[in-house]
């Protein structure tokens, strides 16, 4: 079951936090998944770069991999769950982790071709949708509810992260979506009713900055130039150029929600639902604003060896426009 806003939130139609007894999906999620007659077409949320080697994670526990930038895809070896995988990162070409659905954290050590389980709690299927090493050892995921876990092992021990509450609420329960680093070591996390959380100390402690939207931000990233770009519902997209003290609104001519962005080799490119692909320019405070025939639900992106686009989706890898 999985959400209209299927890029970033996919996992949120699942994550009714309920208590399942066994037989259900909740023990076909700890199963190996299948072994896909055509990997590369199912729905993938994520991917990222282990040196060379492109990975991507997906639906039913697919992870994916491609020494070619993308023209072939194989699935990984072994992996140890069915879980819908939302998100993937890499320390080194060899060290990754990808987090998901009943809060599932796995662990490769090999680029990709194995994977371990870390974590997963099948009493409460209360996602993770974004995780993040800065090294071989530090590492934050994010997710349902202001759900935070930290490890400073390389994930042999993950901890719950207490946050402080949003300003006027009664306590920390924002859905947490994505988490990237700026080019100074600051962590931010893009999260609901327009607010970004930031960290300047590893992720011991946090405070939240206002956008000016009311909305919900899916994803965000920190370009060379400074800035800071954050985006999401409805094709909001906020910049900050001071650390997120100060926000100011982009338009980038789109009403489709805003699923990933990346930063290119000459500015910022993003992609969305609706076929949505834009792109700007370094330097430029226009867009070019591209929507497929296809209309495809795109889930995220990644800049190849040749600065070209890899494009991801709910029907798999496709073509870039």
């Amino acid at each position: 079951m999985i959400k209209m806003l299927v890029a970033c939130a996919a996992l949120c139609a699942s994550a009714v936090v309920w208590a399942l007894p066994p037989g259900t999906v909740a023990d076909w999620a700890a199963k190996p998944p299948h072994a896909w007659a055509a990997p590369a077409h199912m729905m993938l949320m994520d991917a990222a770069r282990a040196g060379s080697r492109i990975v991507a994670v997906g639906e039913h526990g697919v992870i994916i991999l491609s020494d070619d930038e993308g023209k072939t895809w194989r699935q990984a070896n072994q992996v140890v769950v069915s879980a819908t995988l939302s998100s993937v990162t890499f320390a080194d070409a060899q060290h990754g982790w990808a987090v998901g659905q009943w809060g599932v954290i796995l662990a490769t050590r090999d680029g990709g071709e194995t994977w371990q389980k870390q974590r997963m709690d099948l009493s409460v299927d209360q996602p993770l949708f974004s995780v993040l090493f800065t090294n071989s050892q530090d590492g934050i995921a994010v997710g349902l509810w202001s759900l935070m876990l930290a490890t400073h092992d390389g994930g042999k021990t993950w901890e719950k992260v207490t946050l402080p509450k949003p300003p006027g609420a009664g306590r920390a329960d924002r859905n947490l979506y994505h988490i990237f680093a700026d080019h100074q070591g600051a962590l931010y996390i893009d999260s609901e009713q327009g607010l970004v959380l930031k960290s300047t100390d590893g992720g011991a402690n946090w405070t939240y900055l206002a956008t000016g939207s009311k909305g919900t931000l899916w994803t965000g990233v920190a370009l060379p130039d400074g800035r800071i770009v954050v985006g999401g519902l409805l094709g909001s997209l906020y910049q900050s150029s001071d650390g997120g003290a100060t926000w100011a609104a982009l338009s980038a001519g789109t009403k489709s929600s805003i699923t990933d962005l990346v930063a290119t080799r000459d500015g910022l490119m993003g992609v969305g639902l609706d076929g949505l692909v834009f792109r700007q320019h370094e330097g430029s405070t226009s867009f070019e604003v591209h929507q497929r025939d296809d209309r495809a639900t795109l889930t995220a992106a990644l800049i190849d060896g040749a600065g070209k686009p890899v494009l991801f989706s709910q029907d798999g890898v496709l073509t870039a426009p």
